[in-house]
Formats: C-alpha cells, sequence, structure tokens
C-alpha cells in the first residue's frame, strides 16, 4: 500500500489534480477560507443589489420616477450647473406663482449634494456621464452599500452568520426595493443608507465606548439631517433607548460617552442645515432627546457622589432630594417654554403617527396622500413575505440573549413596525430591522442545526472506528436510540433553503411588475396580451414646453406640480411642496366651483393654462376625478363656502345621471368630461362610458365658457385648457 515510486526514484503524479487557485484556497487556514468565502459572498450581494434594481431600464429607459423625484433633479441639475452658493440661495419664481419658493431653506440637500459629488468624481475620471444617469443610478448604488452596513450591523448585534444573512435579505426585500429601483431619486434613496448606517455606528460606539465611533455616529447622524425629514425617527428612537438602558440598571460609561458626543455633535452639526435651523432647541419633536441628555448627566453626576459619600442611607437620601429637585426644574423649563412658544409643539404629522384618525380630521392634505394611509396586512405579506414569521423569532431569540445591542434591535424592530402599521410609507423604516431580526432568527436556527448534523457525523465517525470502553459504548447507543434528530435536522435544513428560495422568487417578481413601473410611463396588457404604453405624461410637458409662451402659468392639483416645472419647464400655481396650505385650498376651491367662480379665482392667480389627468377613455384610476374629493376637503378646510356633502348623493359620490347637480357642473367635471360624450370606448357599451369608474357620464352635452381646449393626449390621459383673456369692458 506504499507510495508507488518509478525507477528513476521519482513519485508518480497524485490521482486528482487541483488548478492553482484552489491548490492555493485548500492551503489557506480554515479563519481565512471563511474570510475569502464571506468577502466573496458579500461581493455578490452587493452586485445583486444594485442588478435587481434595474428592471425599469432594461425594459423602458433611463428615467426619472414618481412625482418629487423630479424637483429632486431639477435642483441636481441647477446645483451641477451653477454651484453649491448659487443654489444655497435659489429663488424659484417658476414654483408656487405668485409667492415663489427659496429653495436652499425649504429642502433636505443631502440629495442633491450627493449626486452632485458623485457625477463631479465620475467626470473627474473622465467618464462622460449625464447629471440624469447618475440620479437615476443613486438609488440602486446606496442599496448596495446599505448591504455592506447590514452586514456590519448583524456582525455587531449577533454574528458575521447574521450579518450575511441580513444583507442578502435587505439586498432584495420589496420593502427597501419599493424606494431604491433605478430612477427613484428620492430623499429616502440615500436616508436608509444614512439612516441604518447611524444605527450602527451609535451601536459600536456604546458597545465599545470609543470617542471615535461616538463621533463618527454624530457625523452620520448629520448625513441623515441633510437628506431626510426622517432622521426624527432617529433623535426619539435614541433617546428612548438610552432611557431603557437607564431604567434596566444598564448605565455605564461607555452608554455616556456614545450618546453625549453623538446628541452634541450632531445637534451642532445638524443646526447647519437651513430647514432644521434650530429645531433640535426648539421643536417639542426634539425635547425628548434633550430631556435625556440632562438625564444622563443627572446620573452620571448621581454615580459620583454616590463614589465619594461611601454611605447608602446618606445617598439614598441625596437621591430623593436630587430627583425631586431635577424633575421639578425639567417640568417647570419645559412648561416654560411651552407657554412662551419658544418650544413649538408636534408637527401633524407627528401627532398623525400616535394618532392615525387625526389627520383625516384636521390637516386633510396629509390623509389625501396614498403613502400616509394606515397599512393594510395584505401589504405586509407582499413587503416582508416570510420576514413576516421570522420577525418574531428573531425577537425570540434576541431575548434569549439580552445585551445592549440586541435591546436597541428589538426596540427598533418593535417601534418601526408600530409607525409600518400607522403609516404605509414607513415600511420602508421598519424593512432594515425586520432583515436584522430574521436574519438572526435564521442565523440561530442554521447553526443549531449544523451543529447538531455534525454531531452526529462525528458519533457515526466513532461508531465506525469502534468503542473502546462501556462508556463510549452506553453513549452511542443512546446516540443511535434517537437517530430522527439528524434527519429532522436534515428535513428542516431543507425547509429552511425552501422558504429562502421562495422569497427570493417572490422579491423579483415584486420588484419586476410591482416597483418597476415609472408612474410617468403607464403600462398595460392589451387584447391580444401584448405590453401597450401610455406615454402622455411627457407628451403634455413636451407640448407645455413647446408651444405655451416662456412666462406662461399652468394650474393643476398639486400633485404635478414638481413634474410641470421640471419637464414642461413652466410656471406652477402648487406643487408637491405643500407649504402653503391656503394655496393649495385655493385651487381646490377653484376645482370644485362653477366655471364662473372659477374663472375669477384663475384671474386672480394669472393663470393661462390648466392641467387637468383624467383616465375615462384608459381606465386608468388614478385621475383627478378619484382625487376630486380631497380637492373639496382641503378647499372646505379653508373656505367654509365648499361643503362636501353638495358633491354627494345619500353620501355616495357618483359621476352618473345620479350624481349631485354641483358635481356635475363643477370646473373639474366639465374639464375631465369635455367632449368625452361623444366617444365610444367599449363596444357594447353606451357613447361617455366612463372605463375607470364603470358608469355613463351624467352630463354629455358640455359647454365652456371661459376656457377653450389646447391640447388633448393620445390616450386621453392628460387634457390641457387654455384661461380665455377677459372680455373687453366698455
Amino acid at each position: 500500500m506504499g507510495t508507488k515510486v518509478a525507477e528513476n526514484g521519482a513519485k508518480s503524479p497524485p490521482l486528482v489534480s487541483f488548478p492553482p487557485p484552489l491548490k492555493s484556497l485548500i492551503k489557506l487556514k480554515t479563519k481565512q477560507q471563511e474570510l475569502l468565502i464571506r468577502v466573496a459572498a458579500l461581493a455578490l450581494i452587493y452586485v445583486l443589489a444594485f442588478a435587481v434594481r434595474l428592471f425599469s431600464v432594461l425594459r423602458y429607459e433611463s428615467m426619472i420616477h414618481e412625482f418629487d423625484p423630479y424637483f429632486n433633479y431639477r435642483t441636481t441639475l441647477f446645483l451641477t450647473r451653477n454651484g453649491f452658493y448659487e443654489f444655497w440661495n435659489w429663488f424659484d419664481s417658476e414654483s408656487w406663482y405668485p409667492l415663489g419658493r427659496i429653495i436652499g431653506g425649504t429642502l433636505y440637500p443631502g440629495l442633491m449634494v450627493t449626486a452632485a459629488l458623485i457625477y463631479r468624481a465620475l467626470r473627474f475620471l473622465t467618464f462622460a456621464v449625464h447629471i440624469r444617469d447618475v440620479c437615476v443610478l443613486t438609488a440602486p448604488f446606496f442599496a448596495s452599500n446599505t448591504t455592506i452596513v447590514a452586514y456590519f450591523f448583524g456582525k455587531e448585534i449577533w454574528d458575521s452568520g447574521a450579518g450575511l444573512v441580513a444583507a442578502a435579505l435587505i439586498a432584495i426585500c420589496p420593502g427597501y426595493i419599493s424606494r431604491s429601483v433605478a430612477g427613484s431619486y428620492d430623499n429616502e434613496g440615500v436616508a436608509i443608507f444614512a439612516l441604518l448606517f447611524t444605527f450602527y455606528l451609535f451601536v459600536k460606539a456604546v458597545n465599545t465606548g470609543s470617542l471615535a465611533w461616538a463621533l463618527a455616529s454624530a457625523f452620520g447622524y448629520f448625513y441623515m439631517v441633510s437628506a431626510w425629514g426622517g432622521y426624527v425617527f432617529i433623535i426619539n428612537l435614541i433617546p428612548l433607548y438610552v432611557l431603557v438602558l437607564l431604567v434596566t440598571g444598564r448605565y455605564s460609561m461607555r452608554l455616556y460617552v456614545a450618546y453625549n458626543c453623538m446628541y452634541v455633535l450632531g445637534m451642532l452639526l445638524a443646526m447647519q442645515i437651513r430647514f432644521v435651523g434650530f429645531q433640535h432647541v426648539q421643536s417639542g419633536e426634539h425635547m425628548a432627546a434633550m430631556g435625556v441628555f440632562f438625564l444622563l448627566q443627572v446620573f452620571y453626576f448621581l454615580d459620583w457622589v454616590k463614589y465619594m459619600l461611601n454611605d447608602t442611607k446618606l445617598f439614598q437620601s441625596f437621591l430623593r432630594i436630587t430627583l425631586t429637585c431635577a424633575i421639578t426644574v425639567g417640568g417647570l423649563a419645559l412648561g416654560i417654554g411651552m407657554a412662551s412658544g419658544y418650544i413649538s409643539p408636534w408637527t401633524g404629522r407627528f401627532y398623525s403617527l400616535l394618532d392615525p384618525t387625526y389627520a383625516k380630521d384636521h390637516i386633510p392634505i396629509i390623509a389625501s396622500v396614498s403613502e400616509h394611509q394606515p397599512t393594510a396586512w395584505s401589504s405586509f405579506m407582499f413587503d416582508f413575505h416570510i420576514l413576516l414569521f421570522l420577525f418574531p423569532a428573531g425577537l425570540y431569540f434576541c431575548f434569549k440573549r439580552l445585551s445592549d445591542a440586541t435591546i436597541f434591535i428589538v426596540m427598533y424592530g418593535l417601534t418601526s413596525m408600530y409607525f409600518a402599521g400607522v403609516m404605509v410609507r414607513l415600511i420602508l423604516v421598519a424593512t432594515p430591522a425586520v432583515c436584522l431580526i430574521s436574519a438572526i432568527a435564521i442565523s440561530a436556527t442554521i447553526k443549531n442545526l449544523t451543529s447538531l448534523v455534525r454531531m452526529k457525523n462525528k458519533v457515526g465517525q466513532t461508531l465506525s472506528k469502534g468503542a473502546s470502553n462501556m462508556k463510549a459504548s452506553a453513549k452511542a447507543a443512546v446516540d443511535l436510540s434517537l437517530p430522527f434528530q439528524r434527519n429532522g435536522a436534515i428535513a428542516l435544513l431543507l425547509g429552511a433553503f425552501y422558504l429562502l428560495t421562495r422569497y427570493a422568487i417572490h422579491c423579483t417578481w415584486v420588484t419586476s411588475e410591482a416597483y418597476s413601473s415609472p408612474s410617468i410611463v403607464l403600462a398595460a396588457r392589451g387584447a391580444h396580451g401584448g405590453r401597450v404604453i401610455f406615454d402622455d405624461y411627457r407628451e403634455a410637458y413636451y407640448w407645455l414646453r413647446q408651444n405655451t409662451p416662456q412666462d406662461a402659468k399652468v394650474m393643476s392639483w398639486w400633485d404635478y406640480g414638481y413634474q410641470i416645472t421640471a419637464m414642461g419647464n413652466r410656471t406652477v400655481i402648487v406643487d408637491n411642496n405643500t407649504w402653503n396650505n391656503t394655496h393649495i385650498a385655493t385651487v381646490g376651491r377653484a376645482m370644485s366651483s362653477y366655471e364662473h367662480e372659477a374663472y375669477e379665482i384663475m384671474q386672480s392667480l394669472d393663470v393661462d393654462y390648466v392641467l387637468v389627468v383624467f383616465g375615462g377613455l384608459t381606465g386608468y384610476s388614478s385621475d383627478d376625478i378619484n382625487k376630486f374629493l380631497w380637492m373639496v376637503r382641503i378647499g372646505g378646510g379653508v373656505f367654509p363656502v365648499i361643503k362636501e356633502p353638495d358633491y354627494l348623493v345619500n353620501g355616495e359620490y357618483r359621476v352618473d345621471k345620479g350624481a349631485a347637480p354641483k358635481m356635475l357642473n363643477c370646473l373639474m367635471y366639465k374639464l375631465s368630461y369635455y367632449r368625452f360624450g361623444e366617444m365610444t370606448t367599449e363596444y357594447g357599451k353606451p357613447t361617455g362610458y366612463d372605463r375607470a369608474r364603470g358608469v355613463e357620464i351624467g352630463n354629455k352635452d358640455i359647454k365652456l365658457e371661459y376656457l377653450e381646449e389646447a391640447f388633448t393626449t393620445s390616450n386621453w390621459i392628460v387634457r390641457i385648457y387654455k384661461v380665455k383673456p377677459p372680455k373687453n369692458r366698455w
């Protein structure tokens, strides 16, 4: 059985020959092999996170999606052309006519500055790219970066296996993809990266007590503040977490250093953002962070006094007096600040998170936005899939191994899931927590099952060699009596991998079918199953740009303001910023009034053209007729003359013959259905059949006196009317 030797004494070649790279891999130590595999897996996940978000670019073209991103693109274009100083001091006269808008003081500049820096870097490296392409791909790029942060965060709170699984889960999770596909150039595209990065750095600072990590978390918080108004979640969650640690007796110098540095430096940096300013010391939404900061100083002072006194009874007396004084002084300061108006109350959006019915009753403009509606259970399943069931299991493992880090991720998960239930938009904020906690469940389960399988293999090897004594024989007999454990572990592992496979398939399908369709270009299935493209929005905006005077003013509902300004290059009365509720209510009043009343309002606003979106011909349900009641509610909130019951019949909203008389004759109805009564939309249906609402319209003989039709797109989705000049008065 010895090695065969040739006649010249040389050894024969081995039976299996490995290529040189594989030979070098085999020679590596186990930890080095693990590191290499982990880096390779992370690289694949990084590429996957970027590639899976490119469906819309491959299917359509490189374009900006939705409504808000068009303002972001327009401001980024201005920044790259005119520089930061002009951008920071830009007064935009093309929006909110005749009021205008101070751009630098009314936006979060983080997204625009980030895209501009990437563009400058690529141009410096001689890449001939257009700023639009950079904007389109910014969100996928930061989604890839988020996977790296998720890995290190998972490693920090659990282990490297959980971090790797978390990176894979968040790379394709629909809850995150919905706001990070190519073309989704919105604040959330970079803000979720900033959110998770700030949390990771802060937890790292708490675990290590390092001043460097605490300072890094402050700069991460500053980037988050510059990018998105959701920073309020950070500045309230972290103080709540610190308070829980204080109450549960987990106070330490590590916590003291981490929070103090993060809060003080982060607050000072955040004040450099003009839109935020002094809100950290004047807004009620930020008072919790300040209160916990002072409470932490009290804890530090008491800890020092306890050490100096070295007398339990004396310290207890001192503690009672100190706490009483601190609570009294804090309460008085808060009361005086609120009474004097120095500390502003919570905003409407903040109240809406605590009371889901608040916006509908008090601020209808917030409730009118679809992404501000409460979340349906189906949305959770659609965006999380199996993570919805793995999330509670992950919480169990976190409670089983409590630490400062796991307490943070538990609080992040529970609070974000509550807010996600209140507002569908906040599923995005909950997604990183759900992925991290689910990754803990997957990692811990697979680790336990694989250890069970390995243990049985070792037993099998021991038995094959034979037992040397009675003790080993008895142990082997016990192991042999439970063979189902190994088989059960293998079955559970196969089941886990099957569920993860189904998760990947579901995420890919959702990304392709639900989240990769730009709202500015609509797609539908034709009668023969082929894809039909409706490009009416861009057709209408191009017509505005080419066929109207440069100084023309366009009135539309606020949803389309950003797109009209960015693509049509025309001045709008209101847009998606919604900073002036009275101005929006005025437009709502015009749309819900009779034509002659609306004409007076339009004359007062110098309106030249009116744009409405209509889906009666194509079956497009997100048109202005379906949004009309929100125009009535918002207008009625400022002008009591507008009453919602006037547009309803027995509490029912109708557009057919049974509709309310005021509904049949208001401006919105007339502009939407003008000449529509002459059209046949479906075979076997009467003329004027509205496919979006499934009824025959009630007023087919519409005459316009003060407006005239200027342009209607090929599929009737966008209709533009010109306001006639006033008649001469002699």
